[in-house]
């Protein structure tokens, strides 16, 4: 038999929000992973857990640890994971952890619980029903400007995780790429005493992060991008004489037609013998 391992979430502020569960899989588990000894042992202290057998598992140390937690769940120990805050594996350490353990055949499982971009993308107001986690975005450069472009292009709610010291920044360039009336909620601090969630447009919300100094721990959810309008007669008229006049055949010019602005083909086909009729 080969030991459990077991992925505990944690308060993300509040200490009440302590799953009952994970307490038990704490105090049961040879060995306990986690980001930051000291923050994890101060949370075991609090659920009243004797001191553990840490493992320091960051993102410099992941790899390595991967096999130190196949060994002892080999060896029938039962290993908990937990993260600073929230779930771990998402935008934090465990992905890798998990996959080894599955690889090596071993029993995964968790304890569920608190996750801010979850939390952020109900109170925000926005559609729920569909979304998308972007976690933190790249600093800069190109893929920093192909990202944002996504998130802008996007028809489903996007979340997104952003430090203080680079929201403004982040606000500004959503705006510029989103268009400053799209809807934002930027949360803050949540659970905790100074939880907020601001709810308004990308412009407003840029300017708020100007001239108020952000501080706090930040998830930025934005609305999606609007369907864009059904193509017109003219519209696909346009396109398919272009075509037409640089030699491509009705039946081709009508399905390129018909790809490009997902309409259906035999509208585009029908179009494409008018506009060859009248050339």
């Amino acid at each position: 038999m080969t030991g459990t391992l077991t992925l505990v979430a944690t308060p993300i502020g509040n200490l009440g929000d302590v799953p009952p569960r994970a307490t038990e899989a704490l105090a049961g588990a040879a060995i306990v992973c986690c980001e930051d000894t000291r923050r994890t042992g101060r949370l075991l202290e609090h659920l009243g857990v004797p001191k553990a057998t840490y493992l320091v598992v960051n993102e410099h140390t992941e790899h390595g640890a991967a096999v130190e937690v196949v060994e002892a769940l080999l060896r029938g120990d039962g290993v908990a994971l937990v993260t600073d805050a929230g779930t771990p594996g998402i935008s934090d350490p465990g992905g890798r952890i998990v996959r080894a353990a599955l690889d090596a055949g071993c029993t995964v499982t968790m304890v569920p619980g608190p996750s801010a971009a979850v939390m952020a993308l109900v109170l925000s107001g926005l559609d729920s029903s569909r979304f998308v986690f972007e976690g933190f975005l790249p600093r800069s450069g190109e893929a920093r400007d192909a990202r944002i472009a996504e998130v802008a292009r996007e028809g489903r709610t996007t979340v997104i995780y952003e430090a203080p010291h680079r929201l403004e920044r982040t606000l500004a360039d959503l705006s510029s790429a989103c268009g400053p009336e799209r809807r934002v909620a930027v949360a803050r601090e949540l659970t905790k005493l100074h939880e907020e969630v601001r709810r308004t447009s990308l412009a407003e919300a840029a300017a708020h992060a100007r001239d108020v100094e952000p501080r706090g721990e930040y998830v930025v959810v934005v609305e999606g991008a609007p369907a864009a309008a059904p193509a017109g007669d003219d519209e696909l008229r346009t396109a398919l004489r272009s075509l037409l006049d640089a030699g491509s055949s009705v039946r081709d010019a009508a399905a390129d037609v018909a790809a490009r602005f997902d309409v259906p083909r035999n509208r585009t086909y029908d179009l494409a013998l008018n506009v060859a009729a009248d050339r």
